[in-house]
């Protein structure tokens, strides 16, 4: 059996954001075995699993990853939507815009110190939809 679902995110500053809380609220209740599908419908944001205990860890990946990718570089020649939107594209082409989490005993079967985060890229990327498909 599958199902999915469609949500929108509320507009997150630029910055790693843990969105495992709003993800488990939305989805209801989970078969007892499968896999979770999440999927974002952007191409200036991405998903990723990480540490879901430390807030210096959303930190620290946004100023690594502001220092390898730098808005504005003269490399870019993509640059009709602002100096931030070329970054944020190779940002999210390199994290990626899926995740697959195995469900177990009717929970997420994430490790004790992950969670889902939200990666935007942009300083104004507004609502970000994901598309959330259970099979069991």
């Amino acid at each position: 059996m599958t199902h999915q679902i469609e949500i929108t995110l509320p507009s997150f500053n630029r910055g790693y954001h843990i969105i495992s809380h709003i993800i488990n609220r939305e989805i209801g209740e989970l078969p007892e075995k499968g896999i979770i599908h999440i999927f974002i419908k952007h191409t200036s944001a991405a998903l990723a699993i990480n540490e879901n205990a430390d807030p210096s860890v959303t930190v620290d990946f946004e100023k690594f990853m502001n220092r390898l990718i730098p808005d504005g570089d003269k490399l870019y020649t993509h640059t009709l939507e602002g100096p931030d939107d070329m970054a944020a594209h190779i940002k999210a082409s390199m994290f990626g815009q899926s995740l697959s989490i195995p469900i177990t005993n009717h929970r997420l079967n994430l490790g004790t110190w992950q969670g889902i985060y939200l990666c935007e890229f942009r300083n104004h990327g507004g609502n970000r939809k994901l598309v959330i498909t259970i099979y069991n």
